[in-house]
């Protein structure tokens, strides 16, 4: 069957390369320089949080959002929101996903719908979404997976009826947190639901056939007490596991941010760039996104998605750190949505290369087709012409698709001018049933979707040379359904993936490395035999440029002052607050026996070692020894570094016991007008041993103070987290603290304190 599958694609490279050309009009959807500005929720709502992408078969872009008032007082509590948008600019909102009149029956009529997940399924669309009550289960809280579907992306919805992932009872009288679902449909032929949250840890389970129960036993992919709001992508062989951390909505100093691991399963286990597992008690993850001491916080909750020209953008939300709560109803954060590029550096998915949120102009997805193609009629105009048999204009009798070209059996259609040399070419497209449709992208290089034999097949072309790999297609694959089929050309090499849902998904994907001198540019074409074939949404353009490399992280320069506590006489400029007779200095290290002391809260009862900083950058660091075991519950055990203003408005960095976890803690608290908040952003992994860093800087426009969080299990390898402020008029101390519980008897020793220049 591959003999077949090289005649039509020889057919279609042996085309003349060229077709009277002629004045074509633009296309209404041509390629523009269009920016985006975060956040991109601002025309129609104040908060969009928890947001969910979807390009639509109609060619719309689809944004969903959590259960929560739309804006400011007055305004009704929504049941999860949709708006669209054709170029992530301009958006139009359309209303809720569910009514207080059309509830699911088996939800209680006070549950909450969080955290929808869109995706398209065997020709429909189907909206998975966290349900907080159900009334089969009498417990509070009794968190379920639920899933609605519909013919279009804007509705209506029609519940399933019952839970895709029902409630599940801890055996100690509450439930584990079943909540925030992710789809993924595997190139495996899979389908695979992920979801949980920090009481109880991710999940994945297999789905049935309809993608809408859960079959057999679930497995847990990462350590209860850390992470949420997981999405799954497969890429380059690999399944990426990104998910939040911290927690999600503690105004202004909410801490949320966003980790990756990666398996060569979707089933895991997940581990980070330096191998540590997700699963682990000391717990890992690379940071992919964080804050970086703009005014966005609490940045997470993500959706991954592509654009036509291959680039990937984060979809996620974040909190104004001046303008953190909704004016009524009280308590509620205000998450307004934001996008941001997320760029592929080392293997490692990374947003802005390590910049972290946006908060000026950056330009938008790529989401209109160059060629003077109308992306949403391809056969409206004659950007594209019929070559051999018929290319024209139809409309989707069956589904959402509207306006769509049709090419007949042996029918041939070629764009009229060339594809740049590093192209890109997308579209939805219905294969003839036991046909086959191919796709010529270059001179020599076409990709086959070729039901018949149920492969995706690439080819590479030269003289007498031929380079060929093919993949098959699932079970699940259905030739009469819209599927997005993208093919790359890039430094030699062809890619093509067939996609349900194109959000990192895979029915299929190959990828040839091509012989020297094949690729060279030519007009875009498409052949159909067996059958008809349907075409929607199709773009060329020029495939997207990649970033290789990660913004600089800071260094330290040289030592400002050194304490190597070899002397019980501390260096002249510490001083004690509340000092405790258990702590010892001398012989090269501070010991410093733990009690159950704090200065979170109003407490204020630990002791700290503090001097006064130099003016200008720099960068603190202590080397730490704190045995906190592993896997058992020693809350909340800790000791670190400490930036301090008063006892009420403070930032601490250090290696702490959370239940069964071992993490990084850089927490913040405030005075938010007589109201004591905490909040922290979590990093890791720890070790017995740690070097932890913080990076001082000021604002060159407010004056106001940053301070960056670092760890290292090493003294080599840093890894650098979020960015915390304090106000411009204030003059915070730097120093050591520990505390957090007596129980068992643990004594942090700290080796020595440094202040560095900055590089």
């Amino acid at each position: 069957m591959l003999r077949s599958v090289a005649l039509l694609a020889a057919a279609v490279l042996a085309l003349p390369a060229a077709v009277p050309v002629a004045t074509a009009a633009p296309a209404p959807d041509a390629v523009t320089t269009a920016t985006t500005q975060n956040p991109i929720s601002g025309s129609f709502s104040d908060t969009y949080a928890d947001p969910a992408v979807l390009r639509g078969k109609d060619g719309w872009w689809y944004l969903y959002a959590t259960s929560d008032p739309l804006h400011e007082a007055p305004s009704e509590f929504g049941l999860m929101h949709i708006a669209r948008s054709r170029d992530f600019v301009d958006w139009e909102y359309l209303g809720t996903v569910f009514d207080e009149d059309d509830r699911p029956a088996w939800t209680t009529d006070t549950s909450f719908y969080w955290a929808p997940d869109i995706r398209y399924v065997d020709g429909q669309y189907v909206l998975y979404y966290t349900v907080t009550d159900t009334v089969a289960e009498p417990g509070a809280w009794n968190f379920a997976i639920g899933a609605a579907t519909a013919p279009t992306p804007a509705g209506p919805w029609t519940d399933t009826g019952g839970p895709v992932v029902p409630p599940r009872p801890t055996g100690n009288g509450d439930y584990f947190n079943t909540i925030d679902p992710a789809l993924l449909s595997a190139s495996d032929g899979k389908r695979y639901l992920y979801f949980g949250g920090f009481h109880g840890g991710l999940w994945v389970t297999e789905l049935d056939e309809s993608g809408l129960r859960a079959v057999g036993s679930p497995t847990q992919v990462t350590v209860g007490d850390r992470y949420e709001g997981s999405f799954v992508v497969e890429r380059d062989g690999w399944y990426y596991l990104t998910a939040s951390s911290a927690n999600c909505c503690a105004g202004p100093v909410t801490g949320y941010s966003v980790y990756a691991g990666r398996s060569k399963s979707p089933l895991g286990p997940f581990v980070d760039h330096e191998g540590v597992s997700l699963l682990d008690s000391r717990v890992g993850g690379t940071q992919v996104l964080a804050q970086n001491g703009n005014r966005w916080i609490g940045v997470g909750h993500h959706t991954i998605v592509t654009d036509v020209s291959g680039q990937d953008h984060i979809v996620y939300h974040a909190i104004d750190r001046n303008d953190a709560w909704l004016d009524a109803p009280g308590g509620i954060n205000q998450r307004p949505t934001l996008i941001d590029r997320l760029d592929w550096i080392g293997g490692w998915p990374v947003a802005r290369a390590g910049a972290g949120p946006s908060d000026t102009p950056q330009p938008a997805p790529v989401t209109a087709s160059g060629l003077g193609v109308d992306a949403f009629a391809p056969a409206s105009n004659d950007a594209l012409r019929a070559v051999r048999g018929g290319w024209t204009a139809g409309t989707d009798a069956t589904g959402d698709g509207g306006d769509v070209a049709v090419l007949s059996d042996g029918g041939v259609a070629r764009t009229r001018e060339s594809a740049p040399r590093e192209a890109r070419v997308e579209a939805d497209v219905r294969v003839p049933a036991s046909g086959r449709l191919t796709v010529g992208v270059a001179d020599g290089v076409s990709v086959t979707v070729d039901d018949a034999a149920g492969r995706l097949t690439v080819e590479g072309r030269v003289g007498g040379r031929t380079v060929r790999d093919a993949a098959p297609l699932p079970a699940r694959f259905d030739a009469g359904e819209w599927t997005s089929l993208a093919v790359e050309l890039r430094a030699g090499r062809a890619t093509a993936r067939l996609a349900e849902s194109r959000l990192g998904d895979a029915d299929a994907e190959v990828a040839v490395d091509l012989p020297r001198g094949v690729a060279k540019p030519r007009p875009v074409t498409l052949a159909a035999s067996g059958g008809a074939a349907q075409v929607d949404n199709l773009t060329v353009v020029a495939a997207h440029e990649p970033v290789t490399s990660r913004v600089d992280e800071p260094r330290a320069g040289d030592a400002l002052f050194g304490e190597d506590f070899d002397d019980p006489a501390l260096a002249e400029g510490w001083s004690w607050v509340r000092p405790s007779s258990s702590v010892t200095v001398g012989e090269g290290m501070l010991r410093w026996p733990l009690e159950s002391v704090d200065v979170v809260g109003a407490g204020n009862t630990g002791p700290l070692l503090l001097r006064t900083p130099p003016e200008g950058d720099w960068i603190a660091e202590t080397k730490l020894h704190l045995d906190l075991g592993s896997g058992t519950i020693r809350n909340y055990q800790q000791a670190g570094l400490i930036v301090r203003v008063d006892d009420d408005n403070l930032l601490r960095l250090g290696d702490v016991a959370i239940w069964g976890t071992r993490q990084v803690e850089f927490g913040k608290e405030l005075d938010e007008n007589g109201a004591l908040r905490w909040g922290a952003h979590l990093g890791g992994p720890v070790a017995e041993t740690m070097w932890l860093r913080i990076h001082h800087t000021t604002d060159p426009e407010t004056g106001e103070h940053r301070y960056r969080s670092a760890s290292s299990r090493d003294g080599v390898t840093w890894r650098w987290g979020a960015t915390w402020t304090l106000p411009a008029h204030t003059s915070p101390q730097i120093g050591l603290y520990a505390g957090g519980g007596a129980t068992p008897a643990t004594v942090a020793t700290f080796d020595w304190f440094r202040l560095h220049e900055v590089r």
